[in-house]
């Protein structure tokens, strides 16, 4: 049936019929933990506990700040006592508002991924200027702060414009993770990105797996899910994924938020999948995205979706 509005970053293309290949020690499964550290404008709104309140509403606004003060902190101890690498998703405006958070993860070597400068502003609601805007003082502040320019994106609440894609080939960046939640494998997507004001030459950006399912903020925010119920999930996933990629490799991805994942309550459960997943370190590549981004960049042409 023709006539319908279609999406056109990337094709329909079936795993089954893709090309095979393999992580690095021949292994077929590949493991990254996501944690996203969010900033949110006072007053200004941002993902609730229980229901919307009027402006400032405090209560979910005090219940985010915990994880900057408190959350944070207890998945690091997990993670440094587990000695497990992760993927942070930051905006930038945690720089300024917590800095120690961000000096703790530069001591540990975590990646450190663009996700904006508060989780407030979604991409969606921007205009082209705004939204290019952004990506220039994105793209500096992490620059000036890590070292070096950020490699990955995924944009604030999931929510990128029509013409995200093509600013992050213009400003350099190397994957995102906005369109991850319909594969298991990595894949590219078209862009146009600007060159002078105008198109340029249409360009293949990658694509990362990047899970809307095992996301503690839906599932345990939204779907109510209780914390055993969500990394009992996840195990399976893990264990399920495991058995499958003796067929195809993949990529498994649970995505941490610090102040749902960060309470006691459940980061009991979040040691049990990480214990679960560290028994399989010897068939599991446990690393970091940008590191996936890299090797399946440089994998054969014919192996690459």
């Amino acid at each position: 049936m023709t006539g319908f509005p279609d999406f056109k970053r990337f094709p329909f293309d079936p795993i089954r019929e893709r090309k095979q290949f393999q992580w690095p020690g021949g292994v077929r499964l590949a493991c990254y933990l996501a944690l996203n550290l969010e900033h949110f404008i006072y007053g200004e709104g941002g993902v609730d506990l229980d229901r919307a309140s009027a402006p400032p509403n405090l209560r979910s606004y005090l219940w985010r700040e915990y994880g900057n003060r408190v959350g944070v902190w207890r998945i690091l101890d997990l993670f440094d006592e587990l000695e497990m690498p992760m993927g942070v998703i930051v905006n930038t405006a945690v720089y300024d508002h917590a800095p120690e958070i961000m000096a703790a993860h530069r001591a540990r070597g975590d990646e450190i991924i663009g996700h904006g400068v508060t989780n407030s502003k979604p991409l969606a609601a921007m205009e082209e200027a705004e939204e290019r805007a952004m990506f220039e003082h994105v793209t500096a502040a992490l620059t000036e702060a890590e070292g070096a320019p950020p490699q990955g994106w995924l944009s604030p609440y999931l929510a990128p414009s029509e013409r995200t894609p093509d600013l992050l080939v213009e400003f350099g960046y190397k994957y995102v993770l906005d369109y991850g939640m319909v594969d298991d494998q990595p894949f590219w997507c078209n862009t146009v990105p600007s060159k002078n004001g105008n198109d340029g030459a249409p360009k293949p950006f990658l694509c990362l797996p990047y899970p809307i399912e095992l996301n503690d903020q839906p599932a345990m925010v939204f779907r109510r899910d209780s914390p055993e119920k969500f990394f009992t999930h996840a195990v399976e996933q893990f264990d399920e994924m495991r058995h499958a990629s003796e067929k195809y490799a993949q990529v498994f991805v649970v995505s941490l938020h610090s102040f749902i994942a960060g309470q006691p309550y459940r980061l009991k459960h979040l040691r049990r999948l990480l214990q679960h997943i560290k028994t399989h370190e010897a068939d599991t590549w446990i690393t970091k995205p940008g590191e996936v981004a890299a090797h399946y960049r440089n994998l054969p042409a014919n192996q690459r979706v």
